[in-house]
């Protein structure tokens, strides 16, 4: 009977494989063969202004890149605008949903105005904060700033990177708040309503029971932003081009110059390697800090 039972389970544990094989298999292609091109294109010399003129480089591409100093420029725009958009969406995100979380009329209307901008494409918010918003002379804030008698801010030439913050948190604070709004639902309003009775203010209540509450949603958002923010480029292209100068060029849109503008495709792809296992690195990071927040 149990030998039965072995070969039974031996079978359906066979079955089971073959049905999944096709699919791990695709997904793997899918995922290691770019990866390996793009491995094997920074070993080459292969520029496309160049005919003729390939062969195998080894090293060259990333000798090259590290001691070209629009890397460390680039990564150092990189991690600046994600740790100022970070700051901005989870900080904002917490309050915000303190906020919607309180009854008052028309809450349902402003949590869907709220969560809006997370769903408009980052090119078009791109071209409406730079023709509608903060257009030096017709945009908004232009004529906000005329009102109280102040001159203008040419925003993408004074301030290029803090414009590119202020865009890409207007995205991304949404989303924020829609992952912290949810988590809010499942705060237990007899505790709150228990810390009031025994003499504890908002403010005490805020920090002794509503943000360790939100510490493991907090977790996920700085996660999934933290992965999708060292990829910006959209905002960067239809604003700045990474100008002027260098000031708001980030990795992504080093590569992109790289690739599409100089046309050297080892060097380009030395610059993508170089991001992949950036963003590994603070993935592994990331994943742990989670896990350990869902343990506790």
């Amino acid at each position: 009977m149990s030998k039965t039972r072995a070969s039974g389970r031996t079978v359906g544990g066979l079955r089971s494989l073959s049905l999944q094989a096709p699919a791990v298999t695709l997904l793997l292609l899918w995922m290691l063969v770019p990866l390996g091109m793009t491995v094997w294109f920074s070993l080459q010399r292969y520029n496309l202004l160049m005919p003729g003129m390939e062969g195998f480089a080894g090293l060259e591409d990333y000798e090259y890149l590290f001691t070209d100093p629009a890397l460390w420029r680039a990564m150092g725009n990189t991690l600046l605008l994600v740790g100022s958009v970070l700051v901005i969406t989870v900080g904002g995100g917490v309050l915000l949903a303190v906020l919607f979380q309180q009854e008052f009329p028309g809450r349902g209307i402003a949590r869907v105005l709220a969560i809006s901008p997370f769903f408009v494409m980052p090119t078009v918010s791109a071209l409406v904060w730079k023709n509608m918003m903060m257009h030096p002379s017709n945009g908004v804030l232009s004529w906000v700033a005329g009102v109280f008698g102040l001159p203008a801010v040419d925003w993408f030439s004074s301030l290029p990177l803090t414009s590119i913050v202020i865009i890409v948190a207007w995205q991304w604070l949404p989303f924020a708040l829609l992952i912290l709004l949810t988590a809010m639902q499942s705060l237990d309003d007899d505790q709150v309503e228990a810390a009031r009775m025994d003499g504890a203010g908002p403010i005490a209540v805020f920090f002794y029971i509503t943000l360790p509450h939100l510490k493991r949603a907090i977790s996920v958002v700085i996660m999934i932003e933290m992965i999708f923010l060292l990829t910006i480029f959209a905002e960067i292209y239809v604003t700045t081009s990474g100008g002027p100068g260098l000031a708001t060029t980030n990795l992504a849109f080093l590569i992109y110059i790289q690739a599409l503008l100089d046309f050297d495709v080892g060097l380009a792809s030395a610059g993508g390697v170089v991001a992949i296992v950036l963003a590994n690195i603070v993935a592994i990071f990331l994943v742990r800090l989670v896990a350990k927040n869902l343990e506790n």
